[in-house]
């Protein structure tokens, strides 16, 4: 599959961590130009929380694998917002794009003088996607959070962890992963809206919001019986056996869940496990599991895997992420693209995980370095001359370096 499905279609990527750069990562991927616009004092967050002098003289702007996996495929300007001019120029990008992508907290752009109003006043045919935690009203609007604090306000904890562990957490934070696939999908829904109708639209996304279907379970049992389901670990209230079991080596894990009772019978002539129905298997769960677990241990994960699944069970081998570079399966998929990126070397990109036919969608360039794009964006899109680029830089409203904080006030 090519990259054309959005070729002509512009992006201002103005986020920055996880959530807000996975949507524009999408589009890129799907062949939009994203322009990443970042400053050199207020870099993306995901290259590092602060600067400091030796970070900035190791290049650790460049090193950031978070950064990397993110950015693909995407240009990089740096501007200086909190500039008159910087902001100028920014609004003169807005001009000829068709999407503009932020994650702040509510309260930032508004302090840099910037909203859907103001981008609509220079561009009636703009889409802005905007990202806060909890939605862009309401008495949360302007609270800060990041994928991990999102997690907690979705209630997920509560349904996770054993019987008499506290609320756990994940530690994943799914907010983020969760609001960069909503947010794709929402700004392919504003395109067509845009391509038909000529129209732009403020695209309001909550990701607490967009978490909800991941704790679907607790919410309806709140609704329907007047208390939340009762944290259980692996286990389920519903089927037995349903775990993680340990198998031979160090750390080598397998995944069991049968559904049904002819998916029992094979897994007890597999095992040789005496356990009867459902009801007492249920009624013996812990049990069970350590019996299980027993005749596990004395098997390889994936060989097992493969055993069962041929049986008609359910069975997973659990992976560590070393065993995933070299996967059979990803291979025969070409998932992996290895693609040279500056500083860092020769790195493996995740393909998207959708595809049209056999070959995955080309990743054409790693993740820009800060600035990297600057000459281009600002010459070939906005026709400014060298000499007053060369100006830009030497007043710092654009540059290719981080820098230590000067005048700088805490509006993130």
């Amino acid at each position: 599959m090519d990259r054309s499905a959005l070729k002509g279609i512009r992006v201002v990527d103005l986020s920055m961590g996880w959530a807000g750069p996975l949507a524009a990562r999408h589009l890129a991927d799907m062949g939009a130009e994203v322009i990443k616009v970042e400053s050199c004092e207020r870099f993306d967050w995901w290259r590092s929380w602060e600067a400091t002098p030796e970070w900035i003289e190791d290049d650790g702007a460049e090193k950031s694998v978070a950064f990397n996996m993110v950015n693909r495929n995407k240009k990089n300007l740096t501007l200086d917002l909190e500039d008159p001019r910087g902001r100028e120029l920014l609004l003169d990008l807005v001009k000829e794009a068709n999407v503009v992508v932020e994650n702040y907290s509510g309260a930032v752009l508004p302090k840099l003088g910037l909203s859907y109003e103001v981008f609509k006043a220079v561009n009636p045919r703009i889409i802005l996607l905007s990202m806060p935690a909890f939605g862009a009203d309401g008495p949360w609007a302007e609270f800060r959070a990041y994928g991990s604090t999102v997690e907690q306000s979705s209630g997920l904890p509560h349904l996770n962890g054993e019987k008499n562990d506290l609320p756990t957490m994940h530690h994943v934070a799914y907010g983020d992963a969760m609001g960069g696939i909503t947010g794709g999908a929402a700004l392919l829904v504003a395109l067509r809206h845009q391509a038909r109708t000529g129209e732009g639209q403020f695209v309001d996304l909550s990701q607490v919001e967009g978490l909800f279907p991941l704790g679907i379970h607790g919410i309806l049992a709140q609704s329907t019986h007047g208390q939340p389901p009762q944290r259980n670990g692996n286990q389920s209230d519903q089927f037995a056996p349903h775990g993680v079991y340990p198998c031979s080596g160090d750390d080598n894990w397998i995944v069991i869940q049968v559904d049904t009772e002819a998916q029992w019978s094979a897994l007890q002539q597999k095992s040789g496990l005496t356990y009867g129905d459902l009801r007492d298997r249920l009624s013996r769960n812990d049990d069970l599991d350590q019996a299980l677990s027993a005749w596990t241990k004395t098997h390889d994960a994936e060989p097992l895997m493969h055993e069962l699944q041929a049986l008609g069970v359910p069975a997973a081998a659990t992976y560590r992420a070393s065993a995933l570079i070299n996967h059979e399966q990803l291979a025969a998929r070409q998932f992996w693209q290895w693609r040279e990126r500056a500083v860092v070397g020769n790195q493996p990109n995740p393909s998207p995980a959708y595809r049209s036919g056999s070959s995955p969608i080309q990743i054409n360039t790693p993740a820009p370095t800060l600035g990297e794009h600057n000459h281009e964006v600002l010459n070939g899109i906005l026709n400014l001359s060298a000499a007053a680029i060369g100006e830009l830089e030497a007043e710092g409203i654009i540059g290719k370096k981080p820098r230590m904080p000067s005048k700088r006030k805490d509006s993130n």
